[in-house]
């Protein structure tokens, strides 16, 4: 995005209605004096979360908070932002960017979708809330993916499961960096291939049981993924 400043609307919590407007980055988010978004939630850390600019993103970072850090319901350590995503800290819900800049996101999603040949996505009028619009381009907090969805890469390189957009790759990777994403992708695929290759289903197609070896295995996948992202989220811990 490449700005240089951050617009922030409280949505729910203590602070509700108020609207952080165009704040310089680095900056922090917290309870304490000294944060440029002070929040008066007792469940906030003194200083919980830290935004900052990074190849043109917006990153934000949790700062080891008590109560931990969301986005779109989920919880993170580090995770690029975006117009119309929803920060959770504590009892506060913060909704990131101005009704302006979540507009032109819903638009762009719009266009990419055209470029994908899915059906055509609707964008709100200028009077809709923040609110409203943040939940039309609101990431699924059920991973409810499409199982028969197609897979399709438009002329921008965003990648799309059937309609929903999905987390793009890094650019720009060095070919050792390239090189190493590649082994851990193929690791953990090998692991998850290895786990369900002898899963078994019942007659009617409904239902399949696997062996508890595997399972313990699908679990041991689970946790690498844990662990591979919070060695991303905290390299030095």
């Amino acid at each position: 995005m490449g700005q240089q400043n951050v617009t922030f609307q409280v949505l729910e919590g203590v602070d509700k209605g108020k609207v952080f407007r165009e704040l310089p980055i680095p900056l922090t988010i917290g309870r304490e004096e000294g944060n440029l978004l002070r929040l008066n939630d007792e469940r906030v850390s003194r200083f919980h979360a830290k935004i900052q600019i990074d190849g043109g993103d917006v990153i934000l970072t949790d700062l080891e908070s008590t109560n931990g850090t969301r986005v779109n319901g989920s919880s993170i350590q580090i995770r690029r932002l975006r117009p119309g995503d929803r920060v959770g800290v504590g009892r506060s819900i913060l909704l990131f960017g101005s009704n302006e800049e979540i507009a032109a996101r819903m638009a762009g999603l719009s266009t990419a979708l055209k470029q994908t040949g899915a059906a055509k996505t609707s964008v709100t009028g200028e009077s809709a809330s923040a609110k409203t619009l943040s939940m039309d381009i609101d990431q699924d907090p059920d991973f409810n993916l499409d199982p028969n969805g197609e897979v399709t890469v438009n002329d921008l390189g965003e990648i799309f499961l059937g309609t929903q957009p999905l987390p793009p790759l890094p650019q720009k990777l060095s070919p050792a960096q390239v090189a190493r994403l590649a082994e851990i992708f193929d690791f953990l695929h090998r692991g998850m291939t290895s786990a369900t290759e002898n899963i078994q289903a019942n007659e009617e197609g409904t239902q399949v049981t696997l062996t508890f070896p595997d399972w313990q295995k699908i679990q041991t996948v689970q946790m690498l993924l844990a662990r591979y992202l919070r060695a991303v989220a905290e390299p030095d811990a």
